[in-house]
């Protein structure tokens, strides 16, 4: 059979895999410790001669793992990537880079970015492992990104220490779709690995889900024998008695006859037994068996692997005094935060992201309080001065208004430093009509002008070494010294900051 060519690409990776291996360093397959958790070939002891296991396929069938696997994959896939940067004084922004954009719109040619985002962490929560492999373009940058079949996906460790995976590619899980391998190799640095915990070795993950099989195994089989019960139109099995000296062959081809024509769908017809043959149906008390009581309990150990909470999933009672907002972050703190922060953490390392760029998920859709909690949350941050009006109207889709850019205060607020050495001295204002303020030669403490600030007929400030008052109410903005200042501002001597005095001018 004739081979094609690798391109250049390809090339590239089969030589820098070359270089790492040199020496003739072997690389070495990372066993499953303990098996891992792949499939529960014997959830019983003898089950394996009956024929009986349970995959794993049809163990997530099970309403409430399914619930809590899906919950957790979905809330996540709903937040969006954000691209954002961090100034000198720690507030960050979101930024539009062109290296970046393309890849968090849009990871691969058959994912959007938020199926992309559920895959990862289904892969993970199922697996305990999760591999996305990258793909670049000639310049290096991560172009494409692709969330692997982590049963497909071997790692592995050579004796220098360093680590690659062996891939077992398809049309989907390959470096490059227009290529085709079988059992490539290819260093970390194009895999992005997150994993669950690392209870057996650094490189294999334990999914939540082997913590919570057996629960899921006891509740299913739970449903399966009230399946089976009500199959048989709830009706327990019974006793059938006959006279004294029936030999077993007639006492089996009875049975027989009872089990073909009278269980099932055909229960309920009426049976027509001689030789006074009589039939005694066993009562079962529901309060006996406790059926509800020890689903619900394999339920809550369920949501307990996943960290979710029961009332999330449809168990329980939500806690009382908790609003949405706090039964969110709940959830977030307990289920999500994990997930998220590695998340972003590895695709940082992984597209090569540096400080003081970072990749963040925006908490906003997940977080989002009722509309009467985000008025009062908003107006508290406006009137606490963390907000301008425009960014509180922003929080509510509203467009911004002419003066709301600016940060407003009551005037009675004071600088902290002043409030410390206690020394506010609030100066009697001055007759407007007067040459020269009477406070002058006296110590006095002045704040500094502020554009931020709109001050009131009468009010102090110092600018450079001038200090000036208010001869009428002063809209913000307009500093002392400017030409529009004129009339509004006054100059009532020379300030001397260190000895707070203001002294004449000549």
């Amino acid at each position: 059979m004739h081979m094609a060519s690798p391109t250049p690409k390809l090339q590239r990776l089969f030589q820098v895999l070359r270089t790492a291996i040199s020496g003739k360093k072997s690389l070495n397959n990372i066993q499953d410790y303990h098996g891992g958790w792949r499939r529960i070939s014997e959830p019983f002891a003898g089950a394996w001669q009956m024929n009986i296991e349970e995959k794993r396929g049809d163990l997530i069938t099970y309403p409430t793992l399914y619930a809590c696997i899906d919950r957790i994959a979905s809330d996540i896939g709903k937040l969006p990537f954000t691209l954002r940067q961090w100034g000198d004084d720690g507030v960050s922004i979101v930024v539009p880079k062109a290296a970046y954009d393309p890849v968090l719109r849009k990871p691969n040619s058959y994912q959007t970015a938020a199926q992309f985002r559920e895959c990862w962490i289904l892969s993970k929560l199922t697996r305990g492992n999760s591999y996305i492999l990258k793909r670049r373009d000639t310049r290096g940058l991560v172009i494409e990104m692709f969330v692997l079949n982590p049963d497909r996906v071997m790692p592995m460790v050579s004796d220098s220490g360093a680590v690659y995976y062996q891939l077992q590619v398809d049309a989907i899980n390959s470096l490059l779709p227009e290529e085709s391998a079988e059992n490539l190799i290819v260093p970390a640095s194009e895999i992005i690995h997150d994993r669950c915990m690392t209870i057996y070795h650094p490189l294999i993950g334990i999914p939540p889900l082997a913590a919570a099989n057996w629960p899921a195994i006891k509740n299913m089989k739970i449903m399966r024998s009230a399946t089976q019960f009500f199959a048989n139109n709830a009706q327990p099995g019974g006793l059938l008695t006959g006279p004294a000296g029936m030999t077993d062959a007639d006492a089996k081809k009875i049975q027989e006859y009872w089990n073909t024509n009278f269980t099932g769908d055909k229960s309920g017809k009426v049976a027509i037994i001689g030789a006074d043959m009589k039939f005694t149906s066993f009562a079962v008390k529901s309060v006996d068996s406790q059926m509800i009581e020890q689903m619900r309990y394999s339920d809550e150990q369920i949501c307990q692997a996943f960290g979710v909470p029961p009332f999330k999933v449809g168990i329980g009672s939500i806690p009382a005094g908790m609003g949405v907002d706090g039964l969110n972050q709940l959830y977030y703190a307990d289920a999500l935060q994990k997930h998220i922060e590695h998340m972003e953490s590895l695709l940082d390392e992984g597209l090569g992201i540096s400080t003081p760029l970072g990749i963040e998920l925006n908490l906003e859709p997940l977080l989002r309080m009722d509309e009467g909690k985000r008025a009062e949350v908003a107006t508290k941050l406006v009137a606490g001065a963390i907000e301008t009006p425009n960014e509180g109207r922003a929080r509510f889709n509203r467009g911004p208004l002419v003066g709301g850019d600016t940060v407003y205060l009551q005037q009675q607020d004071y600088p902290l430093d002043q409030v410390r050495l206690n020394k506010i001295e609030q100066p009697a204002p001055p007759d407007s009509d007067s040459e020269q303020w009477e406070g002058k030669g006296k110590a006095v403490a002045l704040p500094g002008y502020s554009s931020a600030v709109a001050y009131r007929r009468g009010s102090m400030v110092a600018k450079g070494a001038l200090a000036y008052h208010a001869e009428r109410d002063v809209p913000c903005g307009v500093a002392p010294g400017d030409p529009e200042a004129t009339g509004i501002w006054k100059i009532a001597g020379f300030y001397n900051s260190r000895h707070k005095t203001i002294t004449a001018v000549n």
